[in-house]
């Protein structure tokens, strides 16, 4: 499907594979594996997304004659789980009203709530002039399509704010991320919080003491060591949410033959067992490393807090990372040493009232968030920030 807009040509693709991906990535060179072509593709291979989950892929590419010039990861969504920028009150708003929320188009990258490049783009290709000239288009084409808006979610402020000035409807959120200050070790992280912020996390620490925990990445993770990541990650999901999550065995095979040294898996067994009982993944880039996904067997007082925050800070420490992003939410973490940032998401409805309505509440929502977050700044656990 391709539409002609000016000097451009839009063209949407229904799989990721159907584009090389040294031609996608090239788009996208930068920190983060997420909007990787070998990423997006694992998530397509193994069937987590797609029509029947409800995610189907609707990727845009945008060409200048023969040659590429610029692309978008998207998915027209039936629905809005996995996507951690909530709209489901406006979901059951333009229910009550007899009208179809869904289906919508989104801009992002599925289950994964971490900010990054959503507009990918050739080197002479200035972002915001393509916007000015592409983004008329791109609304009309959703209209074409029979959606009932369009969302960016977890653009970079810079390319949010673009994209206010062409009408795409500006939304924050907070989220909390860990910053490295050039700490030589744990030791030097914790002499920077109060006393009796230090004295707490050496206390949740000391009590995972008795655990064996080990880090796996790149060819160290065996197809074996991803099955019993699995049946961590499933059996919490499973007791959280009452299914077995978003992602399969064949998206972890598959991402770890695309990306085979993007993963860093943290297992913990006790002593005496030979299996692994619980298990975070992470995912790690240039200068940052990601928490995604955790799961455990057993009830253990601080074993999520040592898998998912510690051991991950750890990882930064000894490996000069600069960023800790361990995931969507969470006012626990800070209190061990995360500090309170911005997220953002863009966001159009095609019909007029509801568009005004949304546009109200999101500004409602925002001065209440504007003060959490001075609350938040004001509870951070450093002497001196």
């Amino acid at each position: 499907m391709a539409r002609d807009c000016g000097p451009f040509t839009l063209r949407w693709l229904d799989a990721i594979d159907k584009i090389d991906a040294q031609s996608w990535d090239a788009l996208f060179p930068g920190d983060q594996p997420f909007l990787c072509h070998g990423f997006l593709a694992a998530l397509e291979v193994s069937g987590c997304v797609g029509k029947s989950s409800g995610w189907k892929p609707l990727h845009l590419l945008i060409e200048k004659g023969e040659r590429l010039v610029a692309a978008l990861p998207g998915y027209i969504k039936l629905h809005s789980f996995g996507e951690y920028v909530f709209d489901w009150s406006w979901a059951r708003a333009y229910e009550a009203h007899g009208l179809d929320y869904y289906p919508k188009w989104i801009n992002a990258v599925p289950f994964t709530p971490v900010t990054g490049p959503r507009l990918g783009t050739a080197d002479e290709v200035d972002q915001e002039w393509l916007l000015m000239t592409l983004s008329d288009s791109l609304k009309e084409q959703g209209q074409e399509l029979g959606l009932s808006g369009m969302q960016w979610l977890f653009p970079p402020k810079g390319l949010s704010d673009k994209l206010e000035r062409q009408g795409w409807r500006q939304r924050k959120d907070i989220q909390f991320r860990w910053h490295n200050r050039g700490y030589e070790s744990f030791t030097a992280f914790l002499a920077g919080l109060t006393a009796r912020k230090r004295k707490s996390i050496l206390k949740e620490r000391k009590g995972c003491s008795d655990m064996v925990i080990q880090r796996f990445e790149g060819g160290q993770i065996t197809d074996d060591l991803w099955r019993q990541f699995l049946k961590c990650y499933q059996h919490t999901y499973a007791k959280r949410s009452g299914h077995f999550g978003y992602l399969n065995l064949a998206f972890f095979q598959e991402l770890h033959k695309r990306l085979p040294d993007a993963a860093v898996l943290v297992m913990a067994r006790e002593a005496e067992q030979s299996r692994w009982s619980a298990a975070a993944l992470y995912l790690k880039g240039k200068d940052a490393l990601y928490g995604r996904y955790w799961g455990s067997l057993r009830e253990h007082r601080g074993l999520h807090f040592e898998l998912c925050y510690y051991q991950g800070i750890d990882y930064c420490i000894d490996h000069g990372l600069a960023l800790f992003d361990a995931g969507a939410q969470g006012e626990h973490k800070l209190t061990r040493g995360f500090e309170p940032c911005w997220t953002y998401s863009n966001h159009l409805l095609y019909h007029p009232l509801f568009d005004q309505a949304v546009a109200d509440a999101v500004l409602q929502e925002q001065r209440q968030l504007e003060q959490l977050m001075k609350l938040y700044r004001s509870a951070l656990p450093y002497k001196a920030l």
